[in-house]
């Protein structure tokens, strides 16, 4: 499973996914949504990683190769992604193409 992550701290939060082949937005870096989910598919990415609200909302998965997991986090800072992690792994077992999953904040 190839992971791209989108406004995620690929510095220090990927340690944590050593066990899987990941990769920072990069050169991928400022492409708009829509653009950004086709060249993650053309470049075989099968998961985006994004603390990014708007990409499942403002674009159509269906029948897409790439699935979507959104973070909801209250920033995208390593601090409140870390609380995340076991949920993140979860969704990364369970995800299919063309679908989005949404891993909340625990509520305190």
């Amino acid at each position: 499973m190839k992971i791209l992550l989108a406004r995620v701290p690929a510095a220090r939060f990927p340690a944590q996914l050593s066990w899987r082949p990941y990769r920072s937005v990069g050169g991928l870096k400022g492409k708009k949504n829509g653009e950004l989910l086709r060249a993650a598919e053309v470049a075989g990415y099968d998961v985006l990683l994004t603390v990014d609200q708007g990409i499942p909302r403002d674009n159509d998965l269906a029948g897409r190769k790439l699935s979507v997991i959104l973070i909801r986090s209250r920033t995208n800072q390593l601090e409140d992604l870390l609380h995340l992690f076991e949920p993140i792994l979860q969704a990364l077992r369970t995800v299919q193409p063309g679908q989005a999953v949404v891993v909340p904040f625990p509520e305190q």
